[in-house]
């Protein structure tokens, strides 16, 4: 990334600033401002996350508001309540009090002298959420938003649950948000009283995954804040942003679809990153792309923006970094026709051969090529899937005469049977080499008791026929000539899926079961469309690396159980992107560590156990902070055991300790 140290409007920065709210508490906001603001008020474009201002994104957060307050934006970095500085605690994602709160600080911050009464938000992923539900409610100096990495379906596309499957993500998370919450703030901005806060978020820390556990259907609790209950209630533009490697993709081409408001789409190749940073590359300009949107709907300058193509994304090829970008006037488009192939035994047909039944059982430790959920780096994803194929009943397609290209959501429509009440499928389509190689293009998973739907779910009867449709994530992928398609479907994908009650026999009947893919063809435009510009940002908040960022996964057996075991151990602080350091300009250390481990045993769905243990701490002199969580679910047939502890400490001392055990029943 280009470093920018020269702009067009000097800037200050304003290192602590208190929003008042109805209530009386207050967040903490970091501004970047014009010198001259005062004199010459500018829009502003906020960032409302609960990721520590301060401290843990500050390096992230100075090349992005600084650049922004250069071009003539007041840049407002908010620490949602009960994170951070801010007073309160944290009691959940997208609480009523936080979208009340967002409301709130957006009035508050239109009506500061420095401000020309116009705001913007920007966010990604938490931020990217939090953007469209506070469009959704409509504050008045809200004029337009970009959302990164967000969602508009908290049931179907979040951390928690996927197809009506339980993620260990749920698990995962869960783990980094309470010891997010369970962190002090800092001394040297709130005082004396950090403290007391600082107790009374340990006192009140929420065991997230069980709140999120208790909600297994799509409901009223995940209804709140999926703004694709009521789309229309958007009313300002929105640019959503999103990466193929990411696992937020899926709302981008249902918003653009839904909304009535202003709009347009861009997907690249990157894993849940601002694409300036964008990993895998090509990184682009985003940061002058959001100017661009910016001075349209902030400043009222036509930029030619919306001009435009509706949608733009990465074309992907086989190979990291290869592809080109293509667009589409509209989405749904009309240019993207559905090529369909019959499953046959062992094969992908254009025409249905004679009916087959064919019977599989998956051991259980499929699914571990399949990378994180959600990756952050190129090296979070997919690895070769030829060890989750040999687990799977695989379908392949002969070479392919001519290069394939297909942009939108594959669905594979399967006519199957089971031998349990209770099952789920996993499906991957991945691109085959010639020599052997497999790479997962895209995937789904239906929790096949969520067949028609996951507000009211029914068992399934044993031996029964059903005809589902699997959808899978939304992709945009170039097949090279001479490769194979292969699809593979099976019945566990652990460790990102938590095992069906029982081992499970798949029948699957063929001919009638079929993949159709959104085929794609190249159009001359392609060609015509301008580059993005390289990309920029201002200097990063000077930091000091006092340990290398360090990430290992092993997979092995345990002699004793017969158990494979996959291990994740990381070292450094995940949202700086940077390992243990020190801040220069606020004079702390932070440092952070997880380990996560999943075990189960190939024949046994019951011997499933996750793991997450984490440990954070801050420094600055003698004042010293840590917290550690340890996390762990498994369960029975009836029910899911979830044990949690955490402890805080002030130096060597203890001064905090919770712990909880708790058991909720599966349905």
């Amino acid at each position: 990334m280009k470093i920018v140290t020269a702009f067009p409007r000097r800037v200050r920065r304003i290192e602590n600033c208190w929003i008042p709210l109805p209530d009386g508490c207050r967040l903490a906001a970091r501004i970047w401002l014009p010198e001259d603001a005062k004199r010459s008020p500018v829009p502003a474009v906020v960032e409302y996350i609960p990721y520590r201002k301060r401290d843990f994104t500050r390096a992230r957060d100075e090349p992005m508001h600084h650049y922004f307050a250069g071009h003539g934006y007041a840049s407002v970095r908010i620490d949602v309540r009960g994170a951070g500085d801010s007073d309160g605690v944290l009691t959940d994602e997208y609480s009523e009090a936080e979208l009340a709160d967002g409301v709130a600080a957006i009035a508050w911050i239109a009506a500061q002298p420095w401000c020309s009464g116009a705001v913007g938000m920007i966010g990604k992923s938490w931020g990217g959420f939090n953007a469209l539900q506070l469009a959704a409610r409509r504050p008045p100096a809200l004029r337009a938003i970009i959302t990164v990495c967000g969602s508009d379906d908290r049931y179907a596309d979040d951390a928690h649950y996927m197809g009506g499957c339980l993620l260990n993500e749920n698990l995962t998370w869960g783990a980094a948000l309470l010891g997010l919450a369970a962190l002090p703030p800092d001394p040297a901005l709130v005082g004396e009283r950090w403290r007391e806060l600082w107790l009374t978020r340990l006192d009140q820390a929420v065991l997230f995954p069980e709140l999120w556990l208790r909600h297994p259907h799509r409901d009223a609790y995940w209804r709140h804040g999926s703004v694709c209950e009521t789309l229309d209630a958007i009313g300002c533009p929105v640019y959503a942003v999103g990466g193929w490697a990411d696992a937020y993709t899926n709302a981008i081409p249902r918003l653009l679809a839904g909304l009535t408001a202003p709009r347009k789409g861009l997907i690249g190749p990157w894993a849940h990153v601002y694409p300036h940073t964008g990993s895998p590359g090509p990184a682009i300009g985003f940061l002058q792309e959001a100017l661009r949107w910016w001075d349209r709907w902030l400043k009222g300058i036509d930029t030619g923006v919306l001009d435009e193509p509706l949608l733009r994304v990465w074309m992907q090829e086989r190979g990291e970094g290869d592809g080109r970008w293509v667009a589409e006037t509209a989405w749904p488009s009309p240019r993207i026709t559905p090529t369909s192939y019959a499953l046959d035994p062992g094969r992908l047909v254009e025409t249905a051969g004679p009916e087959t039944r064919l019977e599989w059982r998956s051991p259980q430790s499929v699914g571990l090529a399949a990378g994180d959920w959600c990756a952050f780096a190129a090296d979070d994803g997919p690895t070769d899937q030829r060890d989750d194929d040999a687990g799977s009943l695989i379908f392949d397609s002969a070479p392919l005469g001519e290069r394939l290209e297909i942009l939108g959501a594959p669905v594979a429509v399967l006519e199957l049977a089971v031998d349990r009440p209770q099952a789920f499928v996993a499906v991957r389509l991945s691109e085959v080499l010639s020599d052997g190689s497999s790479t997962r293009v895209t995937y789904g998973v239906l929790n096949l008791t969520h067949r028609e739907s996951h507000e009211h779910p029914a068992p399934l009867e044993p031996g029964r026929r059903y005809r589902v449709q699997v959808p899978l994530n939304h992709v945009a992928r170039a097949f090279a000539a001479g490769s194979r398609l292969r699809l593979a479907v099976s019945t566990a994908y652990w460790p990102l899926v938590w095992p069906s009650p029982e081992p499970v026999t798949l029948t699957l009947f063929t001919s009638a079961s079929t993949l159709e893919l959104p085929r794609r063809v190249p159009v001359p435009e392609d060609e015509r469309l301008h580059p993005f510009e390289a990309p920029e940002g201002a200097p990063p908040a000077p930091y000091v690396e006092l340990q290398e960022k360090r990430a290992e996964r092993t997979v092995g057996r345990d002699a004793a159980t017969g158990d494979v075991v996959c291990s994740v151990v990381s070292e450094g602080v995940e949202l700086a992107d940077a390992g243990a350091g020190r801040l220069e300009e606020v004079g702390l250390e932070l440092d952070q560590s997880s380990v996560r481990r999943y075990r189960i045993h190939p024949d046994d769905p019951l011997a499933a156990r996750a793991e997450v243990m984490q440990r954070t701490a801050l420094r600055r002199g003698p004042w010293a902070i840590r917290v550690e969580t340890r996390m762990c679910i498994s369960a029975t047939r009836e029910a899911f055991a979830l044990r949690a502890r955490l402890e805080a400490f002030e130096g060597d001392e203890l001064v905090r300790e919770r712990s909880w055990d708790v058991g909720v029943g599966r349905d």
